[in-house]
C-alpha cells in the first residue's frame, strides 16, 4: 500500500514525524508531500496567482510552498503520477478540529483533496491545551492511530467521503475507546479580535480563540472528546443542506420557462 502524509502545519512539525511514524507501521511505501512554512486556517484553497516551488528534503519527503490542498495535488498529479497513493494521511494536527473547525482546517483540507481526487483520506488531530501539566499526548495518536486506520480501511469507504479523527487530551491508556460521530456545532462563539499598536502607534489584529465549557450534542464530535473518546467522523464536500432543499422545491417553479440548452 502506498501512503501520502500531509499536514498543515509544516514540513518541520511534529505531528507530521507522529503520523509518518503511523504510516511506516502500515507499510513501507510513505511518501511525504507537507507545506514548507505553517499553513494552519488555510482551509481548502489553492495557490493560483503564484507558482508553486517544491523542494525535496529527503528521500520520499517533499516541501512545497503552497497550502496542503496544494502539496496533495502536487503528490498525486506529479511527485506520484504514474504509481498514485492508495491512502491519503493528513496531520497529525497540533490542535483539535471538531465542529465549525472543519471549514477553516488546512489538515481536513488535505484529506478532503484527497477524496475528491478517489483516493481513500484520513485527517487526524490532536486535542490539546486541557492537560493540567501542559503535556501534549503525541503518543496516544501514536498508540492508537495505526489499529483505527485498519479497522476503517476494512470497511470500503463511499466515493467522495473523508474520515475526520480527533484525539482527546490525555495519555493513551485513558482513552476510552472510539466512536463514529457527527460533526458538532457549538453553542458559543469562541472568536475575539485583540487589538494591539505597533510601534508606530498604528493598530494591528490578531484572532484569538478562547476555551470555554460548553454543552455538546450526545454523539457529536465534541461530545466525544469531553468524554475521553476519539472522535471519527465522516465527512464530504457536499455542502448542499437536505432539509432546506426538501422544504424549499418548487418556490421558483412559477419562474421557469423552457429549459434552454448551453453552447
Amino acid at each position: 500500500m502506498r501512503i501520502l502524509v500531509t499536514n498543515d502545519d509544516g514540513i518541520n512539525a511534529q505531528g507530521l514525524t507522529v503520523l509518518e511514524e503511523i504510516a511506516h507501521e502500515l507499510s513501507d511505501d510513505v511518501w511525504v508531500v507537507a507545506p514548507e512554512t505553517n499553513q494552519s486556517g488555510s482551509a481548502h484553497s489553492l495557490t493560483i496567482h503564484e507558482p508553486l516551488r517544491c523542494r525535496e528534503v529527503a528521500e520520499r519527503k517533499f516541501a512545497i510552498r503552497g497550502t496542503p490542498t496544494d502539496c496533495v495535488i502536487m503528490g498525486v498529479r506529479h511527485i506520484l503520477l504514474n504509481t498514485p497513493p492508495d491512502l491519503v494521511l493528513s496531520g497529525v494536527n497540533h490542535g483539535s478540529n471538531l465542529a465549525e473547525d472543519v471549514t477553516y482546517s488546512g489538515t481536513v483540507a488535505g484529506a478532503m483533496e484527497g477524496a475528491m481526487l478517489g483516493i481513500p483520506s484520513i485527517a487526524m488531530s490532536l486535542t490539546c491545551g486541557f492537560d493540567k501539566n501542559g503535556d501534549i499526548h503525541w503518543d496516544t495518536p501514536r498508540s492508537h492511530g495505526p489499529e483505527l486506520i485498519r479497522r476503517l480501511l476494512k470497511n470500503q469507504l463511499p466515493a467522495g467521503v473523508l474520515i475526520n479523527v480527533n484525539y482527546p487530551d490525555l495519555p493513551p491508556d485513558e482513552v476510552s475507546g472510539m466512536m463514529i460521530t457527527t460533526q458538532g456545532h457549538r453553542d458559543q462563539n469562541l472568536l475575539n479580535i485583540d487589538e494591539r499598536l505597533d510601534p508606530w502607534g498604528r493598530s494591528y489584529f490578531w484572532f484569538g480563540f478562547e476555551r470555554r465549557l460548553s454543552h455538546p450534542v450526545e454523539g457529536s464530535d465534541l461530545w466525544a472528546i469531553a468524554n475521553g473518546l476519539i472522535s471519527v467522523t465522516p465527512l464530504h464536500a457536499d455542502l448542499t443542506h437536505a432539509a432546506a432543499h426538501a422544504a424549499l422545491t418548487g418556490i421558483f417553479s412559477d419562474t421557469r420557462s423552457k429549459p434552454r440548452k448551453l453552447g
